[in-house]
């Protein structure tokens, strides 16, 4: 027998707890307060709590509340929410964790470490911390949300957080196997890009000075490489000193792929300063079975304008042209022409010209003053060099120094000269016509902008990679690979919530309004719908990925006690809004 029911849709059906009343023989009946709910064709039902020792005046005023009726002010007299911790955007990151089925990546069988590793990759995508803050985060007094109580880890020292952080380092490979079983296959389009990230602290032996990706000149840094599928999906990362060359990096990939991954063959995707001439010369061609997409460097592009290769007034009628040339033998050209490419590069240059201008006539005003001049053909060099240096217009411009003087003019013939080439870059690839024609080789290498993507993500955006304060070189690939599997899981979670979010959710209805692929990406009708109206088609606000974490947090887990100490505590969650419930239905996970 039941005694009163409150309906709550939750996940795409109902929700129903009720007071279920249970013969006892001879001994009088037992109150149990449960939830049921049907998914499928089948009913799973879970009890909450015994009442059977409530005063019958509570079991009348609860009766009433949860039909719907005005909870009396006896019964509020009754409980007390003792605790309130944010729940929804935890139970978003840990189901879409388990649908994915992390865990099970981590460690075959359930255990401490692979608990913990959960919730540093859960807690990364939530609020990136340090391992102290999210021990005290987990805690059981000091906790904010459920990710501890859910995951049965409150009692997690810092500690212990850095040890689970070893234990991950060393099971890197593994899970990468499972990830490449999982996502690569055959002949399938592999990215790979590398970035930097600066560091904190000197002790570090991966830690270098080198190309700073940031703009941080004056910190030592690491530089991460990362592997993902044609589609963007995260697959691998690999650590390498700070002042190790992008093409220095191909190597370790390859082996990786073929050796590791058991991948005959791949199509590999790199830009034009990871695949040089050495590169491929080295490390690539000899391997056989894989392919690989590429660009040709400005000077190599210059070279084959020279040698009449290509005429630029080949793009008057047409943007993508195939083209043949003795240097590059058994490769395959592609000669791209992009409108607004040439004339962002032509802005730039503009830009660039008149800043340099302006630090140059500064000089030259400085060898003319009456107190003080400039003087001296080494010293006016060496600030001539340093303002050209930093514009990177040395070639641009034409100039004298002698011991109390410096004139300097445009090279107007130079810069015509590149100015022709504005806007025209040329791809190269080892791929058969038959199996990539050039539209696709041109899809597939403009594809390693969604590495760029996970690594804005990565490094600021969300996870936020950076600054690194660890001091052992495999706490610090253990970091970085703990943040791919963050990025792993938000990828999912991204495309999951497309319809909610900014990003565009019909990216099919989008590649056909473009006019060619070498066009610049158009966002679909209904991306701009979106992005102007700022609301959904189901009338509901358009977010970013963090706004969305942010409204699901707004579901709270409450803890109510009652007044009287012999009736045992319970919880409930807050019943979700409809825009928390169109996210937790995006992606298919319960509270």
């Amino acid at each position: 027998m039941r005694i009163g029911i409150d309906y709550s849709l939750q996940y795409g059906y109902y929700v129903v707890m009720y007071i279920d009343i249970v013969p006892n023989r001879n001994s009088p009946p037992c109150l149990l307060l449960r939830e049921s709910y049907r998914m499928e064709s089948k009913v799973y039902k879970r009890t909450l709590l015994n009442i059977s020792h409530w005063p019958p005046s509570l079991i009348e005023s609860f009766r009433t509340l949860l039909q719907g009726g005005i909870a009396v002010s006896s019964l509020e007299d009754c409980f007390a929410i003792v605790r309130s911790r944010a729940h929804g955007h935890v139970a978003a990151v840990l189901g879409t964790l388990r649908r994915l089925q992390v865990e099970p990546l981590l460690a075959s069988r359930p255990c401490r470490q692979r608990d913990l590793v959960a919730a540093m990759i859960a807690a990364r995508i939530l609020q990136p911390s340090s391992k102290l803050a999210l021990s005290r985060e987990l805690g059981e007094w000091s906790a904010s949300t459920t990710l501890g109580e859910r995951l049965g880890v409150e009692s997690a020292s810092e500690e212990e957080l850095y040890a689970a952080l070893d234990w991950l380092g060393e099971r890197q490979a593994s899970i990468e196997d499972q990830l490449a079983k999982k996502h690569l296959s055959n002949g399938v389009l592999v990215l790979y890009d590398i970035t930097s990230t600066y560091f904190e602290g000197r002790t570090c032996p991966l830690a270098r000075y080198g190309h700073s990706r940031d703009g941080k000149k004056d910190k030592l840094q690491i530089v991460f490489g990362l592997l993902c599928t044609g589609e963007g999906i995260p697959v691998a990362v690999e650590v390498f000193e700070g002042n190790t060359k992008d093409s220095m990096t191909v190597a370790n990939q390859i082996q990786k792929l073929r050796q590791r991954f058991s991948l005959e063959r791949v199509v590999f995707v790199g830009d034009r300063g990871m695949l040089t001439e050495a590169r491929l010369r080295e490390d690539v061609r000899p391997v056989e079975g894989l392919d690989w997409i590429t660009a040709l460097t400005a000077p190599q592009v210059r070279k084959l304008a020279e040698d009449q290769a290509f005429q630029p007034s080949l793009f008057d009628e047409q943007d993508l042209a195939e083209i043949q040339s003795p240097d590059y033998p058994g490769e395959r050209l592609v000669v791209c022409y992009n409108p607004f490419l040439e004339g962002k590069r032509a802005q730039t240059r503009r830009e660039l010209l008149n800043a340099a201008e302006k630090e140059l006539a500064k000089i030259a005003a400085a060898t003319q003053r009456a107190k003080r001049p400039l003087r001296g053909q080494d010293r006016i060099g060496v600030r001539v060099g340093k303002v050209l240096g930093r514009f990177k217009m040395e070639k641009h411009f034409e100039y004298a120094i002698t011991e109390n003087s410096f004139t300097y003019k445009r090279n107007e013939e130079r810069i015509q000269e590149e100015a022709r080439l504005d806007g025209i870059y040329i791809l190269r690839t080892s791929v058969a016509k038959e199996r990539l024609a050039s539209e696709k080789v041109v899809e597939s290498y403009k594809r390693l902008s969604t590495v760029e993507r996970a690594f804005r993500s990565l490094k600021s955006v969300d996870l936020k990679v950076r600054p690194i304060h660890h001091r052992l070189v495999g706490r610090v690939r253990a970091h970085v690979f703990l943040c791919m599997l963050a990025y792993y899981v938000e990828w999912h979670m991204r495309k999951a919530l497309a319809p909610i979010l900014f990003d565009d959710d019909d990216p099919e209805t989008a590649k056909t309004l473009r006019k060619s692929v070498v066009s610049p990406a158009q966002r679909s009708p209904r991306a701009q719908q979106k992005a102007r109206r700022k609301i959904t088609e189901e009338g509901m606000p358009v977010q970013s990925f963090q706004s969305v974490l942010k409204t699901l947090a707004g579901i709270v887990s409450n803890r109510l006690q009652a007044k009287d100490p012999s009736i045992p505590a319970f919880e409930k969650i807050t019943q979700p809004n409809p825009l928390q419930q169109r996210a937790l239905d995006l992606l298919r996970v319960p509270l």
